[in-house]
């Protein structure tokens, strides 16, 4: 492939286009694009519904323990 430029030639993939390579590579469910084709568990529905409520930081540790 032809260099773009010098500028770009210590670019990095995104971490998202990463983490789709990953899911591609283990036919794994893609969450890191948010691009779902098929609809979501009530269960999880539900449980992010009451968990919405509550009063948590999204960006925590205890976020993600909440929705166990």
């Amino acid at each position: 492939m032809k260099e773009l430029s010098k500028r770009t030639k210590t670019f990095t993939d995104s971490v998202i286009r990463r983490m789709t390579r990953i899911a591609n590579e283990y036919d794994a469910i893609n969450l890191s694009q948010g691009f779902h084709d098929f609809d979501p568990p009530k269960e999880i529905l539900n449980r992010l519904e009451q968990v919405a409520h509550e009063d948590s930081d999204y960006s925590s540790p205890q976020a993600v323990r909440v929705l166990n």
